[in-house]
């Protein structure tokens, strides 16, 4: 992979980058060239039209977009371009980020955003990963095997338990079985 961004983050305001340094490390980890700025879809709206509509002639491939509230970030987003967008809801306000949840998921039919939970910054960096992944055979293999140690790691955690009878041993299920092929 090159060193110009493949993947876009963009908060609706400051108070979202704890979120965002959550993606980031995941893309990081990956090896996975990106950048991340400020907008909001109410206060800057210009701001973030233009980066949507500039984002794929930069070579940006995937944009996660995070905000609380009413969370039209990732909408206004999804509005302006024919990338990916991927929405990541922030627990804020009264409801604690329930209504951002409804606002991210319940988008208008021809303007798609794939939706995480609450706060699902890290997973919203691993489907980001995996749309990428479809072209990239490299990252594929690293998801692979990321994959697999926290299958591992899960594993050797039933070896801690030392105060309840432990279950049977598993079998590789087919699943793994084909994902070896």
């Amino acid at each position: 992979m090159g060193k110009e961004p493949i993947v876009g983050i963009l908060t609706g305001s400051a108070s979202d980058l704890g979120a965002a340094s959550k993606a980031a490390d995941v893309l990081a980890e990956f090896g996975v060239p990106f950048e991340a700025g400020i907008a909001s879809a109410h206060r800057t709206p210009e701001d973030v039209v233009n980066y949507a509509a500039g984002a794929k002639c930069r070579g940006v491939k995937v944009i996660i977009a995070m905000a609380g509230l009413s969370a039209a970030l990732p909408g206004v987003i999804a509005s302006h371009t024919t990338l990916p967008v991927i929405g990541v809801p922030i627990a804020s306000g009264p409801l604690s980020g329930a209504d951002a949840l409804l606002s991210v998921a319940q988008m208008p039919p021809g303007i798609p955003v794939a939706s995480m939970g609450i706060d699902g910054a890290r997973n919203a960096a691993i489907l980001a990963l995996r749309i990428i992944a479809l072209s990239d055979g490299s990252l594929a293999q690293k998801l692979d095997e990321w994959g697999k140690k926290a299958a591992d790691a899960v594993r050797a955690s039933r070896e801690k338990m030392t105060d309840m009878p432990n279950m049977p041993a598993i079998p590789p299920s087919a699943f793994e079985k084909g994902k070896k092929q």
